[in-house]
């Protein structure tokens, strides 16, 4: 039985590439710098901010950068032109919950772009049982270890958990730790030809397809507190 239903947050729960080139364009432009090519943004989206910054825009200060991207993530986040969740990705994990399965966002994100969803205000507060990021995560995807602190804490086995992301990385992660991936295309960067097809259980065009793609999986009705 699939009891947990781990979530990418990046281009998986909200689309969000277009929005972060959009913001760190702003801070470059704010630095009297040029803008970062959106080809290249596209080739080292899904790494480390602070990885991808030195390809992106060659030469940056990146201290200064990253004082200045968290005053601009903030505005972004509070004019609502990043993180947006959708309203039907939010009845997607509500299908979930009263299912009985447990929601987990897991991110290469730092705590600090993640800091506003673990609000306890936030829309996913009430729906999400944990967030695991690069502040309480020793491994970042691609690397299996990813999940070890996940795995450890909720007692899960690898096989009842199923992993939702964009990316090949995801893909290769999830499958290294013996997790089921679902790959979610709705961003339109990628295709499943991208993708290891060893690593991957099921694609999907939108993100609320997952529900029924996770059914298809485990098609035996989970039972709540199981």
């Amino acid at each position: 039985m699939i009891r947990a239903v781990i979530v990418d947050v990046d281009d998986t729960l909200c689309l969000t590439q277009a929005a972060a080139l959009a913001l760190e364009n702003e801070v470059l432009a704010e630095m009297g710098r040029p803008p970062i090519p959106p080809h290249v943004h596209l080739s080292t989206w899904g790494a480390p901010l602070l990885d991808a910054m030195p390809i992106r825009s060659p030469g940056l200060d990146l201290v200064r950068f990253t004082t200045l991207h968290q005053r601009a993530l903030e505005r972004h986040i509070a004019d609502g032109r990043l993180d947006v969740i959708p309203p039907e990705n939010l009845r997607a994990l509500d299908e979930f919950v009263l299912s009985g399965r447990a929601v987990f966002l897991l991110t290469s994100r730092t705590e600090d772009e993640i800091r506003h969803m673990l609000a306890p205000d936030h829309v996913l507060a009430t729906r999400v049982s944990g967030v695991y990021h690069a502040g309480n995560t020793r491994f970042r995807k691609p690397d299996p270890r990813a999940f070890d602190e996940l795995l450890t804490s909720t007692g899960l086995p690898p096989t009842q958990c199923v992993y939702v992301g964009d990316s090949p990385g995801d893909a290769l992660a999830a499958g290294g730790a013996g997790l089921h991936f679902i790959g979610c295309l709705q961003s339109r960067i990628r295709t499943p030809a991208d993708f290891d097809p060893r690593y991957v259980d099921a694609f999907v065009d939108a993100f609320p397809d997952i529900v029924d793609a996770v059914r298809q999986l485990d098609p035996v009705t989970p039972v709540s507190g199981g």
